[in-house]
């Protein structure tokens, strides 16, 4: 029982690792495609930001993290930054468009 305990351990750190590796390869992807200046690339940048958001919510599972409690804190972290005036608030309201999105869906 205790080799079995051990090998999930350790399934789960290469697992974390493994995470951490794919978030970091599509942030350089996304850097990549921005760098170029390409016209009509919003499918890719949107699959890399949508993959950048997955990979993180697995990671978060993978390390003890409800995928509920990641959820809140991104919509306190929204507030927060509204209440505090971020700029990106001040100069486009994203913030606040960002928050009416996370409680509709």
């Amino acid at each position: 029982m205790e080799e079995k305990k051990e090998m999930d351990i350790i399934k789960n750190l290469r697992t974390i690792e493994w995470l951490k590796s794919e978030i970091l390869t599509s942030i350089a992807n996304l850097y990549q495609l921005l760098a170029k200046g390409e016209d009509y690339i919003k499918d890719d940048i949107e699959d890399l930001i949508s993959n950048i958001m997955l990979l993180s919510f697995l990671l978060g599972k993978r390390m003890g993290i409800d995928y509920e409690d990641i959820s809140s804190n991104l919509k306190d972290k929204v507030k927060l930054n509204i209440l505090e005036g971020h700029k990106i608030e001040k100069w486009y309201g994203d913030l606040s468009e960002l928050m009416e999105f996370l409680r509709t869906k």
